[in-house]
């Protein structure tokens, strides 16, 4: 059935259900009309027509009014301005995820090939942009998930980057790619007790296993990453990790502890506490 697009709008702003403000449902429906339909902002406010699928239109819908990220539901995502496959066995990328692969890409020299582990990789999404966007790094990344993995493997296939995937368990499993250059991880650091105070598209539908740490050993795996990577780093290699705001100066001080040094808190854009770094 062929219909003007603004009046599309329109009808999905009142059949969306979500307590999102109005905005949000906006920012939510254009998404799923530039996906489904390739129609831009401007050509919904001019009403291009389109044809409609009612059946695959109830789905979307059906989807969303039951809180699923519109990520899982069109099964998409956009990072560093590339387009990722995306579904339920992965997290999805945060805009503070591309920060850390910035800071990344930023250690790595123009010329001469450096070799860099993501570990904990999920979608492959800092690992491939590390790839794509360094072509002369040796890259490397790590998850426990075969599901993730599977998701990471296709999304390089998909955008043609070469990145070395392999099944792992940082917290049980000995780490042996080194040497390494740069370690980066981006781990669980969301506290069992923050469940609470977390939306239903988050903790309903992202993978805890991606998400969650024991209350009572928030650092769980920082520990171990610092430990591992220091074994694993060349000298004056780097350890780079998203971390948890709550616990920034903890995360700094136990890298000292361990054992690096010129260890730095670094803020995301909002200016919390978001990236710790050390050298080793």
């Amino acid at each position: 059935m062929m219909t003007n697009s603004r009046n599309l709008l329109t009808q999905l702003l009142r059949d969306l259900t979500l307590e999102e403000s109005r905005s949000e449902k906006e920012a939510i429906l254009f998404w799923v009309i530039e996906h489904e339909w390739k129609l831009s902002r401007t050509d919904v406010i001019a009403g291009k027509m389109v044809e409609v699928d009612d059946k695959r239109l109830r789905q979307i819908l059906e989807r969303l009014n039951a809180h699923e990220p519109v990520q899982y539901v069109l099964g998409e995502t956009e990072f560093y301005g590339r387009k990722f496959t995306v579904d339920s066995s992965v997290l999805i990328p945060r805009p503070e995820t591309e920060l850390l692969a910035r800071l990344v890409i930023d250690q790595l020299p123009r010329s001469g090939v450096k070799k860099v582990l993501d570990i904990g990789t999920g979608s492959g999404c800092l690992a491939i942009t590390i790839a794509l966007e360094a072509p002369n790094t040796n890259v490397h990344a790590t998850d426990i998930s075969t599901e993730a993995l599977s998701m990471a493997r296709h999304n390089a296939r998909k955008l043609q980057a070469h990145v070395e995937f392999q099944i792992h368990d940082i917290l049980s499993d000995p780490l042996t790619l080194g040497p390494l250059d740069i370690v980066v991880s981006n781990p669980p650091y969301v506290l069992e007790s923050e469940q609470q105070d977390m939306e239903p598209n988050v903790k309903e539908f992202e993978p805890a296993v991606a998400l969650f740490v024991p209350d009572a050993d928030p650092l769980l795996f920082y520990k171990i990453i610092a430990e591992k990577a220091l074994a694993s780093l060349v000298p004056n290699g780097v350890l780079i990790t998203e971390i948890n705001e709550l616990f920034g100066q903890e995360t700094k001080a136990l890298f000292q502890i361990i054992g690096f040094k010129e260890v730095t808190i670094l803020q995301d854009l909002e200016g919390k506490d978001r990236f710790v770094s050390g050298i080793r």
